[in-house]
């Protein structure tokens, strides 16, 4: 690699050149040349070329930013005095507690409390104001007078630099709590089990786990999920307290590559489910939670392209929501499975498909059930009666304008009412309770937002035409005093992949994107799943293109529709939606102001035919196999790495990644910027790579106050570029 300072204590002066080392890959035989592929992964490792490499590219990032570290400050306060001084969340009920989480402005992680329920019946208790251990939060409510500390995450920090928290679980008995913890970003947890009677840790931990788990009836024991040596959830194993792991059981392993396994508990206490799913494929067995029989039975066998998910119902069988017949899914029902299993036709349809609504999934209680539905790209609850599944039930909508409702922690089965969270780009989040036998909606509480007003925005939802004459939704969100007149610089961000909905939620970000006058356009996109499974598959394999058709036909319909200034449009997107900003970079490259790719999936043929890589045979399903001739030609006509645009004319990128990535190895992104640099070197120091050096994961640094950081950094990048700089 050429320097990129004239010595050692001299500040870059040139954006970091890689080394180029002559390699092709041929496949089909199609040749693609690849002068970057050293930067892969040895035996799992970085390579040391590599590591150099990068922390050049940070240190070049951070010096070509240094005159927006004003702007960065004054982004990163104002995002801060939106954090509440102190937030609860809503209350989960289990039969002798009730839990909830304290947070405070100035703390990165929340403590989960709990309070004895006097009347198990109604989850009420008697409140009063009490010390508490942390004076963060003394005076912040009136907990019961025996409330109690379950676990402050703040403590688990280990000086790493990153902390996340996996699994959180109480146990029947209530006395355990088993939590998992990650301090370095790749997502691989270790398990632990802590005495909520003495609040001491038990001597038990099991490293390598994953996200999932699920107690035994009589508390002795605990099930797990484990990886394989790709990241891939392989296997459900079971611990016995005060065993060695070394003496864990299976109790069931997923041998094909492309699906992965959870395991929970059901609320009605009376059946653990075993999930394994593909992206289009899924199976569910029952598990016995007493222990006594840890068989796995299946509960509708494995098709291919067919996808079930399943709910018990207490003293009863499953409710599984399913695309068998159904592109939209519908309901059946099925029996508790005998020792051997079952498989699909021992169904019964309970409630049938509407094409106009996306069944997404079902939630039992004592007498009633909740379905989550979508609809016209919004997403609504159904309170059905148990004894009338297929009726009209009580429909339940988000009371904003480009709002988002969804079902909170719900725990207790019998309950009479359910939490909900209901909130908007521009609206926090409004706890509140549904009561199942009328649907009436209470409120519970608001979180804050300082001097946050939300009346001071306005929403709406307009659709603009893409390839094909596909209307495809927008939301867009501005300041009552930004015009929609051409004038005003707009932000477009989209997702567009496994038909996943990059739901309209509260951040603190954005009003400061809109209070300076910041036009923001959440695109809803093919590939993503806001209108239905339809869309999704109207945007994934040999149709992924028209995931990029419609965010070009957004930001184009904004222009033309003289709504924003179309010379100061920005895009940005994470992940997939990474691969999304490579893909309009390189078609489009005079459509944009600027580009902010965060840790983009963007070599992707190369990833895709490397299945010692984490996730890789997992994500065939979705972008394709390049042994698949069809499936090579649609990705080689997108793939970011084989198609930089042509030299000139290209608008300012930013790049992320970060070195404990699993989900996108951090190489890639890095091939990519080495490449275009290399393309254009006129340009080059327009491309900025922030790279996460030290822990990190996936989405950025972990922590509220150090991700908002990081938000700030992007957010004076963005801001610059689009010619708003105060």
């Amino acid at each position: 690699m050429r320097p990129v300072s004239d010595s050692l204590t001299d500040e870059p002066t040139v954006a970091p050149v890689a080394r180029r080392v002559a390699h092709d890959h041929v496949l089909h035989g199609v040749s693609r040349s690849d002068p970057y592929a050293w930067m892969s992964p040895v035996d799992g490792e970085h390579p040391q070329e590599l590591v150099d490499h990068l922390a050049a590219e940070r240190a070049w990032c951070d010096l070509a930013t240094t005159h927006l570290d004003s702007l960065t400050s004054v982004l990163r306060s104002e995002m801060v005095a939106r954090v509440p001084e102190r937030r609860r969340s809503g209350t989960w009920s289990r039969m002798r507690f009730s839990y909830y989480t304290w947070d405070a402005r100035n703390r990165d992680y929340g403590v989960i409390w709990r309070e004895s329920r006097h009347d198990s019946a109604s989850g009420a208790t008697k409140s009063r104001q009490i010390a508490v251990p942390d004076d963060d939060f003394v005076g912040v409510a009136d907990p019961a007078q025996d409330a109690e500390v379950v676990l402050d995450i703040n403590s688990l920090d280990a000086g790493t630099g990153y902390l996340d928290l996996g699994l959180t679980i109480v146990s029947p008995s209530e006395d355990l709590l088993a939590y998992s913890v990650d301090t370095s970003g790749d997502e691989v947890f270790a398990l632990r089990f802590r005495d909520l009677r003495s609040g001491a840790d038990l001597p038990d931990v099991v490293e390598g786990t994953g996200y999932t788990g699920a107690w035994l009836s009589d508390s002795s024991g605990f099930l797990y999920t484990v990886f394989d040596d790709s990241w891939r959830q392989e296997r459900v194993r079971l611990h016995r307290l005060g065993t060695p792991p070394s003496d864990d059981v299976d109790v069931l392993v997923e041998p094909d590559r492309r699906f992965e396994v959870t395991v929970r508990r059901c609320r009605s206490e009376q059946a653990i489910v075993v999930l394994a799913e593909s992206r289009d494929t899924s199976e569910s067995w029952y598990v016995d939670p007493s222990g006594v029989d840890l068989r796995a039975r299946s509960l509708g066998g494995r098709r291919g392209g067919v996808e079930y998910r399943a709910e018990h119902v207490r003293d009863s069988g499953f409710l599984l929501v399913t695309d068998d017949e159904a592109v939209e899914f519908r309901l059946v029902s099925c029996p508790l499975p005998p020792a051997g299993g079952q498989d699909h036709t021992s169904w019964v349809e309970e409630r049938a498909e509407d094409p106009a609504e996306r069944f997404e999934r079902v939630d039992a209680f004592g007498d009633a059930v909740v379905a989550t539905f979508r609809r016209g790209g919004d997403r609504m609850l159904r309170v059905l009666p148990i004894g009338d599944l297929a009726g009209a039930g009580i429909e339940v909508h988000s009371r904003f304008t480009g709002g988002e409702i969804r079902l909170a922690r719900n725990t207790w089965y019998d309950a009479a009412s359910v939490a909900i969270i209901d909130e908007s780009h521009v609206n926090p989040v409004v706890h509140a309770e549904v009561a199942l036998a009328t649907g009436a909606v209470t409120d519970s509480h608001r979180d804050g937002a300082g001097d946050h007003d939300p009346s001071a925005y306005v929403t709406e939802v307009r659709s603009f035409s893409s390839v094909g004459g596909v209307e495809v939704p927008a939301t867009i969100v501005r300041h009552r005093e930004t015009p929609l007149d051409g004038s005003a610089p707009a932000l477009i961000w989209a997702y567009g992949a496994y038909e996943y909905s990059w739901e309209r939620e509260w951040e603190e970000k954005w009003a400061s994107f809109l209070d300076r006058g910041v036009v923001l356009v959440h695109a809803h996109i093919r590939g993503g799943g806001e209108c239905g499974r339809h869309w999704w598959l109207d945007g994934r394999l040999t149709a992924k293109q028209h995931t990029f058709d419609d965010l070009l036909a957004v930001a184009d319909g904004v222009a033309e529709a003289g709504l924003v200034d179309p010379t100061r449009i920005a895009t940005r997107g994470l992940s997939a939606g990474g691969l999304l900003q490579g893909a309009v970079f390189s078609q489009r490259p005079d459509r944009w102001r600027a580009v902010l790719a965060e840790v983009p999936f963007v070599d992707v043929i190369t990833s895709m035919s490397d299945d010692s890589l984490p996730l890789t045979v997992n994500e065939w399903d979705e972008w394709g196999d390049p042994r698949v001739r069809e499936h090579f030609d649609a990705m080689l006509a997108y793939s970011p790495y084989d198609n930089p645009p042509p030299a000139g004319g290209r608008p300012d990128l930013m790049v992320t990644g970060a070195v404990h990535d699993t989900r996108v190895l951090v190489h890639e992104p890095a091939k990519w910027v080495a490449r275009l640099r290399e393309t254009d070197p006129d340009w080059a120091r327009q491309c900025l790579f922030r790279v996460e050096l030290g822990t990190g994961s996936h989405v950025g640094p972990s922590g509220r106050l150090d991700h908002l950081a990081y938000e700030a950094a992007v957010a004076a990048w963005l801001l610059d570029r689009l010619e708003v700089r105060r």
